[in-house]
């Protein structure tokens, strides 16, 4: 029987709420909450999903 290679790409988003002096700011602040796993993407942020046939270096999967 065959085997096939399948790639699973996963799209998590969210939107979140800062008040600041400008938007670089507020992007400074959204990536520092994010590194410091202030903010963490779960499971309910998945917004879409994707299944590719994936290939190996001779163009067989």
């Amino acid at each position: 029987m065959p085997t096939y290679k399948i790639e699973i790409i996963e799209t998590l988003s969210r939107v979140v709420e800062v008040e600041a002096d400008n938007s670089d700011i507020a992007m400074d602040m959204v990536q520092e909450m994010y590194d410091n796993q202030t903010i963490v993407l779960t499971d309910d942020d998945v917004v879409e999903v994707e299944l590719i046939e994936t290939w190996d270096d001779q163009g067989m999967n």
